[in-house]
Formats: structure tokens, sequence, C-alpha cells
């Protein structure tokens, strides 16, 4: 066996250099190591489609708005209850957060309560963001760069259930929905958008329609829930609809070749 440590005057092969691998002149690598590492733990845990929740970090499961907390955690329990029931389907719904407390942590408790795979998508911060204890192990991970955790979190994805939360959760929002709206996504996205009466506060989406910014067949790209069972059944029935009856046409961006669609992510 070759002895490539410093100490016999050698350098180290290339990918066993920490010094490089932590350069500026690495950083290619490092954001090809972010893509490759969760692409081989999902194919090991055949992880094919997920359903993902946002919200705020900050929303605790005794504060002010605990409620939020209480039924973000029904509704992924309830998910996967349903998911886990499906048969003769490729297809299993599977929780996705960002991996830190708050909604992320209810989420991903939800789907631990019914026994199933919950995932987590880590990103390092000053503050709040930690990975919470009831991701599954395997599918647990930390992500430096935000890009490449997005990606992650549109690739995947079917649905999308938003709660109320601040910038991290509208910049998400957001991205998803200018994705969807530009036809870049491989399919198409449910999205939810759980608590309407915070939404219509924080959020006016008629007067970007009034504005003529958007257009009034954009407030189609999502719907509004207010607690689970409602959230549930429209998860449900457009799950149904578009990924578990495939005699039934998809739209026009689902409906590529999925070459050509997953080129467009």
């Amino acid at each position: 066996m070759t002895d490539d440590s410093p100490t016999n005057g050698r350098r180290p092969v290339a990918y066993l250099n920490e010094t490089f691998l932590e350069s500026p002149d690495a950083r290619a690598l490092r954001i090809l190591s972010e893509y490759l590492e969760p692409l081989s733990h999902f194919r090991d845990e055949k992880i094919q489609d997920t359903i993902v929740f946002f919200g705020s970090a900050r929303l605790t499961e005794d504060g002010p708005l605990g409620r939020y907390y209480q039924e973000a955690r029904t509704l992924a329990r309830l998910i996967s209850e349903w998911s886990s029931k499906l048969e003769a389907t490729p297809h299993r719904f599977v929780i996705c957060s960002g991996g830190g407390p708050g909604i992320m942590e209810a989420a991903n408790r939800g789907a631990a309560d019914a026994g199933c795979k919950t995932i987590g998508l880590n990103i390092g911060l000053p503050f709040e963001q930690r990975p919470n204890p009831y991701i599954t192990p395997e599918l647990s991970f930390e992500f430096h760069y935000f890009f490449m955790r997005k990606f992650w979190f549109a690739y995947l994805a079917k649905a999308l259930v938003v709660f109320p939360g601040g910038f991290g959760t509208m910049d998400e929002l957001f991205e998803i929905l200018t994705l969807a709206q530009t036809r870049k996504l491989e399919s198409k996205m449910v999205i939810v958008l759980y608590g309407t009466k915070f939404w219509n506060e924080v959020l006016n989406f008629e007067a970007l329609v009034e504005h003529g910014t958007i257009d009034r067949e954009d407030l189609r790209l999502f719907q509004y829930a207010d607690d689970p069972e409602t959230a549930l059944a429209v998860l449900q029935e457009q799950l149904t609809r578009y990924f578990l009856e495939p005699e039934k046409p998809l739209p026009e961006a689902a409906a590529e070749t999925p070459e050509i669609a997953k080129s467009r992510v």
C-alpha cells in the first residue's frame, strides 16, 4: 500500500487533499458533491416523489402560533399514512422539509409518527437551523449552498405545503411559483398555502393581477387550506389525478419525455 501522507514528502492525492477541496479552485467539486451525494441516497432509499413542507423555523409547539405546528404535524402524519397504503404504484409521497425546527420539525415528526421515512434538507446557518431529531438518518442532508438545497426541494417534489413563515419561506414559495408559472418544473406541482388569513394579510396576489404583473390564470397555481383534513383532500385529489391515474392525460408540462423534462430543472 502506498503511503501518501505528508510526512514522507509526498502530497496526498487531490481527492484526499482537504486544503485543495476547501479552496476556491475546488468550489465546482463541492457544488457537484451536493448534487451527487443526495442523489445516491435517494436512489438507495427508492425515493422518487416528495411532498415538501415550508414554514417558519420560529413557530414552536407551545408558542402563540402553536396550532400551526400541531396542524403541520397532523397533516404530515395523514399524508404519510395515506401514501403508505397505496398499492401497485411506484409513487410514495415522502415528507420532506428543510430539516430544522418549527414547521420543519413538525412535518418530519408527523411522518415519523406514521412510521414512515422522512427527509431533511438542512443548511448551516448562524441561528435557528439545526437538524431536528425526527428525520430518517439515511435521509438527513447538510448543505452549504442554498441553490443546491433549493434544487433538491424542487426536483422530486410533487406537492408543496406552505405554512406561515418569514423571509426564507417567502423566498422558497416564490421560487417554486416562478418555476411553475414558467413551466420549468418536470411535472405538475400541487401547491397549498396553509392559513388563508395569514396569506391574505401578508401577500396581496389580487393586487399583482390588478397591476398587470401576473395573469389571473396564475392564481390557479395554488390553493388555500385551513385545516389538515381540507389540505389532505386537496393533495389526495390532485396527486391521484396527476400521478396515480396515468390513463388520464397530464398537462403539457408533464407530458414531455423524462429526458427532456428533467433537463428543464
